[in-house]
């Protein structure tokens, strides 16, 4: 159901300001008594940086209510110590850089609860000149409540984090020097991404190996491809005629070792991402309740398709921890990978009850639009830029479904036909979103409908809609014979 346009009456009278009451509020912070609603008594604010962090507690709790601290770690605890014996219950600080992210595991190990918030929601309002300032204004802001709090996963879902962070770095290193072998390659007049796709699979690898020994013979290393290769051996000696350079074979031989290192790092790092998961407590699986609708739709459910390994996906069973932590299989969604589920626990774990519900997941993730409302109408409407993993990973996602025969790939279609790409994608990366969100949080599993179905109920919408624009003219709509 469509949502009611406010009336001016309803806007002015319902809770929420416009631009003359938040120009006024603006005022009133500025005030030394704003007179608005006390949230948090005990707040004090931290301005941190890399040097040295500015702290402001409330006038009154000490001769100097704002005092500045080092960045080594014995300060930390003496800014710690000076904010108990204060009175602090809370801190506010910015979630900028990563100079926070110590100070706020001394804070929280102290007891204290600690609010990261996001600088955008700070730098739009007025009142801060300078470092002391900056975190007065901050204290103020976070006393009467006006900051919102950030989300921060569990220690265990951080620990995730940085390793599969760590080893997607891995990855795009191995992929530069995958380029860079290939650019040696070509220099020599060696051509063998011509007749190998991948240089860095088995047969791409023997032969390189082979070169970099010392064989130049274009027969011989011809015979170290894979019988699985589709170029003949004929043409695979071809492409490994060139003139060989010395300086450039050392520059090769220099790109293997990393790429090599590169490897072997990811093996290691794969080892310790599996204790990390094997640590997490498993997830039942919960059975929706029987008034509840099924996430897609009552249907035969879908029968998991066996996805092939793909080159840098981990080597252990990482669908079988998947299933276990989540309790339930994502990789049901059509365009959900292996992969993008892994991002998806790496980023915010399994527990989503911080985001009330799927908008507000939405909306965290950068993925509904930005309206600006002057006066009750949208007088501009733009995408603000993001650099959120998990959006990322679900516009990968939205893309994969152009060709997808099943509900999902014919509703990408239908918004590829009604908007440009990038808003398509964007539109269809919601979707997936939400039903994230709703198989994480009721435990339903996903049953797909079927390309058919939605196009059967996309007719059935046209139908309405045109027998509701005749009836508005007078007129009926009479089937062909």
């Amino acid at each position: 159901m469509a949502k009611r346009k406010l009336s001016t009456f309803d806007r002015l009278h319902a809770d929420q300001l416009n631009r003359k009451q938040r120009k006024q509020l603006q005022q009133r912070l500025r005030s030394a008594d704003p007179g608005l609603q006390i949230v948090h008594p005990d707040a004090a604010a931290i301005d941190a940086g890399s040097r040295s962090h500015f702290v402001a507690v409330p006038p009154g709790r000490d001769d100097l209510p704002v005092r500045e601290f080092g960045a080594w770690t014995a300060d930390l605890h003496r800014l710690t110590a000076w904010l108990l014996s204060c009175h602090i219950r809370t801190v506010v600080m910015q979630s900028t850089g990563v100079y926070w992210i110590a100070l706020q595991e001394v804070l929280e190990h102290a007891g204290l609860e600690v609010y990261l918030v996001n600088a955008r929601g700070t730098k739009n309002l007025p009142g801060r000149k300078s470092d002391v300032q900056e975190c007065q204004w901050l204290r103020k802001l976070h006393t009467y409540g006006l900051l919102r709090n950030s989300f921060r996963p569990p220690e265990q879902i951080r620990a995730i984090r940085t390793l599969w962070r760590h080893r997607d770095r891995l990855v795009h290193d191995a992929g530069r020097a995958i380029q860079q072998m290939q650019k040696a390659l070509i220099s020599m007049n060696i051509q063998l991404a011509n007749a190998i796709s991948d240089i860095s699979g088995v047969s791409g690898l023997a032969i390189l190996r082979a070169i970099l020994k010392g064989e130049r013979d274009p027969q011989r290393l011809a015979q170290l491809r894979d019988r699985r290769i589709q170029a003949s051996e004929e043409e695979v000696a071809a492409s490994l005629q060139g003139h060989w350079r010395e300086d450039v074979l050392f520059e090769l031989g220099q790109v293997m070792e990393a790429y090599d290192f590169y490897q072997k790092q990811m093996a290691t790092c794969d080892r310790r991402l599996q204790e990390y998961l094997a640590a997490l407590p498993e997830r039942e699986r919960q059975s929706a309740a029987p008034d509840q609708e099924p996430t897609q739709g009552s249907g035969k459910k879908k029968r998991r398709r066996s996805q092939p390994r793909r080159k840098n996906q981990p080597t252990f069973p990482l669908q079988a921890e998947l299933d276990r932590v989540f309790g339930v299989d994502l990789t049901r969604i059509d365009g959900i990978h292996v992969i993008t589920a892994q991002v998806i626990l790496s980023e915010l774990g399994t527990d989503l009850s911080a985001f009330p519900s799927e908008a507000h997941f939405a909306s965290w993730l950068e993925l509904a639009p930005r309206r600006d409302i002057t006066g009750g109408k949208v007088i501009q409407q733009k995408s603000r830029e993001s650099k959120n993993r998990v959006a990322n990973a679900l516009r990968m996602a939205a893309e994969s479904l152009s060709r997808s025969d099943s509900y999902l790939g014919a509703r990408y279609r239908r918004l590829r036909a009604r908007m440009e790409g990038t808003k398509a994608v964007k539109a269809m990366a919601r979707y997936l979103a939400c039903l994230v969100h709703r198989l994480l949080t009721k435990g339903q599993e996903y049953v797909d409908r079927g390309a058919a179905y939605f196009e059967a109920k996309r007719t059935e919408r046209d139908m309405l809609s045109l027998k509701r624009k005749a009836a508005q003219m007078g007129m009926q709509l009479v089937p062909a014979s």
